[in-house]
């Protein structure tokens, strides 16, 4: 399971600038909008410092992180919703994504165009929530008028009456541009309009990007952002594009080092960013580790372990026994899975076991 992220914003935020830093993919770049004109791919390895440490104690052949796709979506203006700019094409690729990064920019540069020649990032906000909630008006149209017509019909009458009571629960929040995701719908009701792909649906956070000094001390932009998303519940991160773009281009991990703590970062942009991701999707790490391979393998919260096993080979998950596990944490304290056996740590899980974040698991199956 790789975690799909979608980049989003108006055109001339940062975008695709930012894209390329992560990715170390090139992406077009220009000082005018719609510089990007189709959706850019890149996967990168989700950095994590605990399979870095499994491999130090291992010391296997190789060592396979956990991955991202990172989608650089063409910019949004108003009206996209109706075909303005590349809005047809964007809403179509955010559509593939499961979670997206809506970029605002918070950092003033008259030699950077700014789509409505006034930089208010409160207000980019507002214009890309407005154009997807139109965006998913338009589909709950179609889906609502569907759903009545198949009320007639005897056998799918059940199934279309939970359809249009969740329709009916959401068609306001949309005229109010409020996000679906912010609805209150059983578990039913998000299952029968599953096939729908509403956009607002899906988990957004937040990306300011922003110059070095933002970086530093950051500023009001950056706040007015913080605060629109805390009212929403979402997340919030602050990049500086131009500096990640830069540290790309750093091979060497000790002038990497320099260039961050120059700016006074422990990390950069990256890490934050997909640990946000992680969070809003409910998503967790366990690794398989050997003289052969460390590996991660991403799972969603509350998997069991015969599901973590199938996130492996569907094999495994058929023919699960059980798993054998020990945790992260035990491994660093012990230093060897035979310390660990006489520690009393290492455990046999059955079916039911509950995967938690960190776990250390090797599985055991029969075909």
């Amino acid at each position: 399971m790789a975690l799909n992220c979608g980049i989003l914003g108006l055109p001339n935020v940062g975008k695709s600038t930012i894209f390329s830093a992560l990715c170390s993919t090139p992406a077009e770049t220009a000082n005018y909008p719609f510089s990007t004109t189709k959706a850019n791919v890149g996967i990168i390895n989700v950095p994590d410092s605990r399979l870095d440490t499994l491999t130090d104690i291992f010391k296997p052949k190789r060592t396979v992180a956990a991955t991202v796709e990172f989608v650089d979506i063409a910019g949004l203006v108003k009206g996209a919703s109706r075909g303005e700019g590349l809005g047809n094409q964007f809403l179509s690729h955010i559509r593939d994504t499961s979670v997206f990064a809506h970029v605002v920019r918070c950092f003033e540069d008259s030699n950077v165009i700014h789509v409505t020649d006034k930089l208010d990032p409160v207000s980019d906000m507002e214009t890309i929530d407005i154009e997807l909630a139109l965006a998913d008006l338009q589909t709950l149209a179609k889906r609502k008028e569907r759903a009545e017509k198949q009320l007639k019909n005897q056998a799918e009458k059940k199934e279309s009456e939970i359809v249009l009571a969740a329709l009916e629960k959401i068609e306001g929040a949309l005229e109010n541009s409020t996000p679906i995701r912010s609805v209150n719908l059983t578990d039913e009701e998000k299952a029968a309009i599953y096939d729908c792909h509403f956009i607002t649906a899906k988990p957004q956070l937040y990306v300011c990007n922003v110059d070095e000094n933002g970086i530093r001390n950051g500023n009001a932009y950056i706040e007015a952002v913080k605060k629109r998303a805390q009212s929403e519940g979402a997340e919030a991160v602050s990049i500086c594009g131009k500096f990640e773009a830069e540290l790309s281009g750093i091979e060497n991990p000790e002038e990497k080092l320099a260039f961050l703590e120059d700016l006074g970062l422990k990390e950069p942009g990256l890490p934050s960013l997909i640990r946000c991701a992680y969070k809003l999707l409910g998503l967790r790490t366990f690794f398989t580790a050997g003289e052969d391979e460390c590996r991660a393998w991403t799972i969603r919260a509350g998997d069991t372990a015969p599901k973590a096993a199938g996130v492996i080979h569907t094999d495994f998950e058929k023919g699960f026994i059980k798993a054998e596990v020990y945790t992260f944490d035990d491994i660093v304290k012990y230093g060897t899975e035979a310390k660990i056996k006489e520690a009393g740590k290492y455990r046999l899980e059955g079916k039911e076991y509950i995967v938690q974040d960190g776990d250390v698991m090797f599985f055991k199956f029969n075909l």
